[in-house]
């Protein structure tokens, strides 16, 4: 299969990967947010709104060029995905938090993706340039990640068995579609993207530690729990590289493979640099001192 026949295939690829998170999701999920009203408000406000602002402030403090600066803000746009339920089961955060911020998320990212993605277009190409996502390029946006998720959750609800059954394949085939996309952006930029990686990597790791340590503190700070502190950590930290590959790479979106290089790094990067705040994280929460707090998260 050759690069071009690859970079048609991305729509169907992000369509693919939105319908295996739907199949993970239920109604309760999203019923579930009045159970962790000031996590769920605390970790909204520093997804949508704290993190693109600080991700703003670092493309422009390290002088990134406009592609890569527009990649790193489709980064932050980008809603949590099933990684960071696995790490926070891993270092005992609150599993069902994640489920529910990954299924608002979800839903939040298709109007708040668009928007953000826009404005970075214009202020740092230029309003005039045909690169950002105009109204069609929103709603197929829109079309390619909201109905596979609504799908999803139908099949779940209506054949759960079945959907079950197929949560291991679809996570599968998802991964065998990241290394696809990966490969298709590194194919794309040849030599290129050691001189690329050089430019970013700093501005990725410290982004995505940043995230992480304002998804944790920034609740505890609020008297949320530990648990639902950490799930918040990893949530927010832990971004949907595949999605904004996807549509950083569609010749239908924004098609620009350079763009594509913020997430495919972070890809990369992120297993470890979790890995590793997981790590802190657990030994703070199992101190002496914290294993007496009581969760004040859902009052």
């Amino acid at each position: 299969m050759n690069n071009s026949t690859v970079l048609l295939l991305f729509p169907i690829t992000v369509a693919v990967i939105m319908l295996g998170l739907g199949l993970t999701l239920t109604v309760a999920d999203f019923r579930r947010v009045v159970k962790y009203p000031r996590a769920m408000v605390v970790c909204l406000v520093c997804q949508m709104v704290v993190l693109p602002a600080i991700c703003l402030g670092l493309v422009v403090a390290f002088g990134l060029r406009p592609e890569l600066a527009i990649g790193m803000m489709l980064l932050a746009a980008s809603p949590g995905g099933s990684t960071a339920s696995l790490y926070s089961h891993l270092f005992k955060g609150d599993v069902a938090l994640n489920i529910s911020l990954t299924a608002v998320n979800s839903v939040l990212a298709m109007f708040t993706l668009p928007l953000i993605v826009n404005l970075s277009v214009a202020g740092f190409i230029g309003a005039d340039s045909s690169i950002g996502l105009q109204v069609d390029k929103v709603l197929q946006v829109f079309m390619m990640v909201l109905i596979p998720i609504a799908v999803g959750m139908v099949v779940r609800a209506k054949f759960s068995a079945f959907a079950i059954r197929m949560e291991r394949p679809v996570k599968i085939l998802s991964v065998v579609v990241l290394i696809m996309m990966i490969a298709s952006v590194i194919a794309g930029l040849g030599s290129e993207v050691f001189a690329i990686l050089g430019e970013i990597i700093v501005v990725v790791v410290l982004f995505n530690l940043i995230g992480m340590a304002i998804g944790y503190f920034g609740p505890r700070l609020l008297k949320v729990g530990p648990r639902e502190s950490t799930a918040s950590a990893f949530e927010i930290g832990l971004h949907n590289g595949p999605l904004a590959i996807g549509i950083a790479m569609s010749p239908s979106l924004l098609n620009n493979t350079v763009m594509a290089m913020p997430p495919v790094t972070y890809g990369f990067v992120m297993f470890f640099t979790a890995l590793v705040f997981g790590l802190v994280v657990a030994r703070r929460t199992s101190a002496p001192n914290t294993e007496r707090e009581v969760t004040t998260s859902g009052t």
